[in-house]
């Protein structure tokens, strides 16, 4: 355990951000989820979801829980879903 002020304001504040990110995180996985599914059972919804899901990759990557390659990669694999 941390013995310096500092060190103890600092854990306080990744236990924020981890909690924060951990959020983002989510949001992004289950609209991945909800297209893939749209996808599978080939739902009329499916461009809508397309865009949410792009959007919430966009939001990861804004907020720093994505790499910008890794983003662009999760994208790419959704527009190639929607497309076939």
């Amino acid at each position: 355990m941390a013995n310096i002020k500092s060190a103890e304001k600092r854990i306080r504040t990744i236990e924020t951000k981890t909690t924060q990110n951990k959020i983002v995180k989510k949001a992004y996985k289950e609209a991945i989820k909800a297209f893939e599914a749209a996808v599978k059972d080939n739902a009329s919804n499916k461009e809508a979801l397309y865009t949410k899901a792009t959007s919430a990759v966009d939001k990861a990557w804004s907020k720093g829980v994505l790499a910008r390659n890794t983003a662009s990669r999760k994208k790419a694999s959704l527009a190639k879903m929607l497309s076939k």
